[in-house]
């Protein structure tokens, strides 16, 4: 690094006072980053120091002009010696003892000066003696390269050398080889700090007009009319393609992606100074730089639609949850998108430790502008300055009474919905009467109840013992118990109860409950699986009996099943002769074996509609069950007996209730209860209580949550995917809200006004939707484009091109999370 050799040769003073003035100027000035400094041939520097020491300026030790000709490997390109050591090779002067030598003596013509810059290493402050060589180029054209040596930041040498606009944006890959390339995210690293070693190439690369980069162009979906290169439209109306169940993410990232704080930030690229890369909690800036980028796409106005792949894959890296292509829930991706935010854009770089203070009888006022302060000294990004809000939370001891008030702050509130006490159950009656049909009914029973309670809902039609049971694939899924509760039993679930005689249930009863199920045998015989029996499959819905034990026989059996079935005038003019039958029930092993073999005894053979045969829960021949198991039993049909005295569509046809011609009304509350319902005081539960300074241990206390302050840009979670140890289902209450003009003044404990804030009234700018249940289901995304004011309805058209349209803001529909922006006034 040459600088310049031209000053003045001026009169230098007296021999005693060189050494002296130079002396000082080694002896007091310390190392300093930034600073420079000198080398000197050590030959020249210890002539010069015998010389000024004789105190003869006529001596023939004069040293003559800076000399540093041993220094260099050559004279041509004057590039330094390798290996020199320090005060063998060569001497350090700081730059005013340099300056000071270089006017007394002159330097050698053409030789430039060695300066050099202190840097500040992990361990240690020293001169770089050696600054690293490295190329430069432009993506755009990488045949200019251009050699340079510093220790500096880069990015602003390379703006300068190949003349980029200043304002444009810009990113940096260093290349150690020809097939590797490493990005530096820090465009204000040194050098140094950046670990480049000489002979490495930095790579310097513009974002294109439509907000992608040359060295990682995105796919891009094509428009099926005009080609993407040529695609002009309005900014922010773009689509994300679904990658394989990410519509959960790409919903949240339209509805952020229409926040106009957020998306104005990150569009005139004030991301760019204040990403953090040593914050322990953050992601070194590549989820914020991963995000800027689908924002650049998105409102360049030249894509169609967009594929979030990069973003998607750097979720998943610092979010394992979000590995893979399973289905999510939007809130979870939210939280942790805006959380990642905000700490790859904190603008504190050292978190001090605040130790948190109760209230201890302060004022409200006070203790909130305390812990916002406090707040904002460890967390101060964009994110909170759009987002976040502050609670008042306040507990009370149940024991002593001891008031404890904290202030929170927040960044969404999720509020739960009114949960009725109720649940809405449809369900199948089966009447002992074997000619009448099943019937529908809609039945209200409590959400914490037992199946007894369903049973209870119906005994104004019957007094006589009823079964619950789950029906599904003509086999019994479940029986339940009448003590078991009905949080085990889904919407979806068949559910049939059945009518029984009296006594039937009970556990000392004369009768036991058989579950019968209909089964139609083939015509041949099943040799392939090991036995000679016949193949049968199951048909029609199965039944549940109370049989006397007395009548646990086969042929008291078939007579009795005949006679449920309604198909008792079937048999007769059937005159054939049946085996003598076992007396000893194969499927009721309760039987009185001593009266079964007095009972013994041969009838007429006949030709029967069907046989008898006990099987297990599955409805297969292999019972493997206890005695005090369920006892199940299968009629095998004869396919041509079936075909004749069966009709199979009759069988399953029912009836509906009145009950079931009401029309089902869904739930409706406005958004302002749930708030209400949010801000109700509460007993916190076991698993979580509260330590009470006063009473010294541990303690259920009572809390309440109110709002103190709330962000420019609210978010609200509507709670919809209930959760408890006994239950899980998706609420399906329909929330109503205002579009423009959402008050909150009523809520908050701050009054509007305060220190001069505007009323807190919000406009709905974005709505995610979820559609389905639990376990699968689809999101969309409504949202209001800031710039053209339409509502944008983010929804794939499947079947056919990514279609997305545009539409005017006319319903919403029940939906998962909200996005509001304060009123403009």
């Amino acid at each position: 690094m040459a600088a310049s050799t031209s000053a003045a040769v001026t009169e230098p003073p007296g021999l005693e006072t060189q050494r002296k003035e130079i002396e000082s100027l080694l002896q007091g000035h310390e190392l300093r980053a930034g600073d420079t400094w000198y080398l000197v041939e050590r030959r020249w520097y210890e002539q010069w120091k015998e010389y000024v020491e004789t105190g003869d300026q006529n001596s023939s030790s004069f040293p003559g002009q800076i000399d540093n000709t041993d220094l260099f490997e050559e004279l041509d390109s004057y590039h330094l010696k390798e290996r020199l050591v320090e005060n063998e090779d060569f001497v350090l002067v700081p730059a005013e003892a340099w300056h000071k030598l270089l006017s007394w003596y002159g330097m050698v013509d053409d030789q430039p000066a060695l300066a050099r810059k202190v840097v500040d290493l992990p361990s240690t402050v020293k001169v770089e003696v050696y600054p690293v060589e490295i190329f430069l180029c432009l993506h755009s054209n990488m045949e200019n390269v251009v050699k340079a040596h510093f220790s500096h930041t880069i990015q602003k040498v390379m703006m300068k050398q190949f003349e980029v606009v200043e304002g444009a944006e810009t990113r940096l890959w260093m290349k150690s080889s020809d097939t590797s390339c490493e990005r530096l995210r820090n465009i204000h690293i040194t050098v140094l700090d950046s670990c480049l070693s000489s002979g490495m190439t930095v790579i310097m690369e513009m974002r294109n007009a439509d907000g992608t980069w040359p060295s990682s162009r995105p796919q891009i979906m094509r428009n099926s009319v005009e080609d993407q290169d040529s695609y002009r439209g309005q900014p922010g109306v773009c689509g994300l393609t679904n990658l394989g169940n990410t519509c959960f993410m790409n919903s949240a990232l339209q509805c952020l992606s229409n926040t106009p704080p957020l998306t104005e930030y990150f569009l005139r690229s004030a991301y760019l100074e204040e990403l953090n890369f040593t914050n322990p909690l953050g992601m070194k800036g590549e989820i914020a730089e991963a995000y800027a980028d689908v924002v650049k796409q998105m409102w360049s106005g030249r894509h169609y639609s967009v594929v979030p792949r990069i973003f998607k894959t750097k979720v998943g890296h610092f979010a394992s949850q979000f590995l893979g292509y399973q289905q999510h829930d939007s809130q979870e991706l939210l939280s942790f998108l805006l959380d990642g935010l905000h700490e790859d854009l904190n603008r504190v770089k050292n978190k001090e430790y605040i130790e948190l203070k109760d209230a201890n009888g302060r004022p409200d006022q006070e203790v909130a502008e305390e812990a916002w302060r406090n707040h904002r000294r460890r967390n101060d990004s964009v994110i909170v300055d759009t987002f976040h809000g502050l609670f008042k939370s306040t507990l009370v001891c149940p024991e002593c009474c001891k008031v404890s008030v904290t202030f929170d702050p927040f960044c969404y509130l999720s509020v739960p919905l009114p949960v009725s006490k109720d649940r809405v159950m449809e369900i199948f009656f089966v009447s002992l009467d074997p000619v009448a049909k099943p019937v529908q009914h809609r039945l209200v029973v409590p959400k914490a109840g037992k199946v007894f309670d369903l049973c209870s809902a119906l005994s104004e039609m019957t007094n006589v013992p009823m079964v619950v049971a789950d029906v599904f694939n003509h086999r019994f899924y479940k029986i339940y118990h009448a003590d078991e509760s009905l949080s085990c039993i889904l919407d979806r679930d068949d559910i049939f109860v059945y009518e029984l005689s009296s006594g039937s249930v009970e556990e000392d009863g004369d009768e036991v409950v058989l579950a019968l199920y209909l089964r139609e045998r083939s015509h041949y015989r099943d040799y392939g699986s090991g036995s000679s029996s016949y193949g049968t499959s199951l048909f029609g819905h199965p039944l549940l009996m109370a049989v006397p034990r007395g009548q646990c026989t086969r042929d008291a059996l078939y007579h009795l099943f005949l006679q449920r079935t309604s198909l008792t005038d079937s048999q007769q003019g059937s005159g054939c002769q049946q085996q003598p039958s076992k007396t000893e029930s194969d499927c009721c092993p309760q039987v009185n074996e001593r009266q079964a073999k007095r009972k013994g005894c041969e009838f007429r053979r006949r030709k029967l509609l069907f046989t008898i045969q006990a099987v297990n829960s599955n409805g297969t021949t292999e019972r493997g069950m206890g005695e005090d198991a369920q006892p199940y039993v299968a009629i095998d049909w004869d396919p041509d007996m079936k075909k004749k005295y069966y009709n199979e569509n009759e069988a399953e046809k029912y009836v509906k209730h009145q009950s079931m011609e009401v029309p089902h009304q869904q739930t409706t509350v406005q958004l302002q209860e749930c708030i209400e319902l949010f801000t109700t005081v509460e007993t916190l539960e076991e698993e979580n209580p509260w330590y009470c300074p006063t009473c010294k241990k541990h303690q259920l206390a009572t809390k309440k949550l109110d709002l103190w302050s709330l962000p420019e840009v609210l978010i609200i979670h509507l709670k919809r995917f209930s959760y408890t140890k006994y239950s899980r289902e998706k609420l399906d209450i329909i929330v109503d809200f205002p579009l423009r003009h959402l008050d909150f003044s009523g809520f908050l404990l701050k009054k509007a006004g305060t220190n001069g804030e505007p009323p807190s009234r919000y406009d709905l700018i974005a709505v995610s939707n979820h559609y389905g249940g639990l376990r699968d289901g689809h999101y969309n995304a409504k949202q209001l484009n800031y710039i053209s004011k339409d509502t944008i309805l983010c929804l794939k058209t499947y079947g056919s091109q990514n279609q997305y349209t545009v539409i005017h803001f006319q319903y919403v529909f029940p939906s998962f999370t909200k996005y509001f922006s304060k009123t403009k006034l």
